[in-house]
């Protein structure tokens, strides 16, 4: 299956930080959270996919942990921004005798951010927990990202939606 293929078949449409997805999954049972009065679902569940046409996943970060699974396709890099600035670089694919991984767990309040690099396509799914609510992410602004990471930018810069 090409891409075109696979996001009619997955009813895939653009995600604002790049790529396409499909939220799956979203529990009916409730956490109380920090935000009172605004209970979150336990978990959430989305198929997400980087193209040729659309190969960034901008950074950003989320208030909870994400499990990142590799679905099919070509790898995908994933960037990792510690709050304390350590950055490590993963690549999401079958292959584990070259050093890829599966599964990827990111954890909340670091920044990352993914990128397909060759390929048509990479398919992921992901499992958010507590689960996913917009509130609870953050696209990376330039200006902040550059004072708290400066010696980061310049490798960095062009991962951050302009």
């Amino acid at each position: 299956m090409n891409k075109n293929e696979i996001i009619a078949k997955l009813s895939l449409v653009e995600h604002i930080e790049g790529g396409y997805f499909r939220e799956i999954y979203r529990s009916d049972a409730t956490i109380d959270t920090e935000r009172k009065g605004n209970d979150r679902n336990l978990l959430t569940s989305i198929y997400y996919m980087l193209t040729d046409d659309r190969p960034l996943d901008c950074f950003h970060r989320n208030k909870s942990d994400i499990i990142h699974y590799f679905h099919g396709g070509h790898p995908i890099t994933y960037l990792i921004v510690e709050p304390n600035g350590k950055l490590s670089k993963f690549k999401l694919g079958f292959d584990v005798t070259q050093g890829q991984v599966p599964q990827l767990l990111v954890s909340s309040g670091c920044w990352k951010a993914a990128i397909l690099e060759e390929g048509e396509f990479g398919l992921l799914g992901e499992a958010v927990a507590p689960g996913f609510d917009y509130q609870d992410m953050e696209l990376a602004q330039p200006d902040s990202f550059r004072a708290n990471f400066p010696s980061l930018w310049e490798e960095l810069s062009p991962y951050i939606k302009q």
